[in-house]
């Protein structure tokens, strides 16, 4: 059962990587350049080889590929069945998230082509819901196997996405004016 629960925790991460990557690639092919990450942070270069390194360490949990650890805090077929539902949901939301974004996803903010604020579907219940999905997933990963490194990026992944909000808020702030404020008053940050 917990190689399955680590099976879970492994697809979740590819299909999340292909969900973003064929929705990238739809853009593209409507004449939007949606990839705008590490255009206005330059630090932000940082960030896809420390993923690189998470999503290895996650798929070398399921393979039985060489890790830097194999200790665990804990070990709980319970909480692992939690991750993994926490893994299956994230999915869904982000889905949802994509769905309900239409042609405005990008990833990163894009100061030049910005699309109207949008404020429908998933975004109605929660402004960031893509970043919540990713804290979902940070967070039943976790459960699924309790290491300290999973625990870190866990810490780290929850500061560097609420970074990224704070940013993205003071961005909608500053060019949706009162349109953002009205809406920031109405729906809460995460959930």
């Amino acid at each position: 059962m917990i190689q399955l629960q680590q099976y879970i925790g492994a697809a979740t991460l590819i299909l999340l990587m292909i969900i973003v990557v064929v929705r990238l690639a739809m853009l593209r092919n409507n004449g939007i350049r949606a990839m705008k990450f590490g255009e206005t942070h330059k630090t932000d270069f940082l960030i896809p080889p420390v993923a690189l390194f998470y999503i290895y360490s996650v798929l070398a949990s399921a393979f039985d590929w060489p890790k830097l650890t194999d200790h665990r805090f804990f070990q709980s077929q319970a909480l692992g069945w939690v991750g993994a539902a926490l893994c299956g949901a994230a999915l869904l939301l982000l889905l949802w998230s994509l769905i309900s974004f239409g042609k405005g996803f990008r990833v990163g903010i894009d100061r030049q082509r910005p699309d109207a604020l949008v404020t429908t579907g998933v975004f109605a219940l929660s402004r960031n819901p893509i970043y919540v999905a990713f804290a979902c997933v940070l967070a039943g990963e976790f459960l699924l196997r309790s290491s300290w490194i999973r625990l870190l990026y866990l810490i780290g992944g929850m500061l560097l996405l609420h970074r990224q909000v704070i940013r993205e808020e003071q961005y909608l702030s500053a060019n949706y004016g009162d349109q953002f404020a009205q809406y920031r008053r109405r729906v809460r940050r995460y959930f």
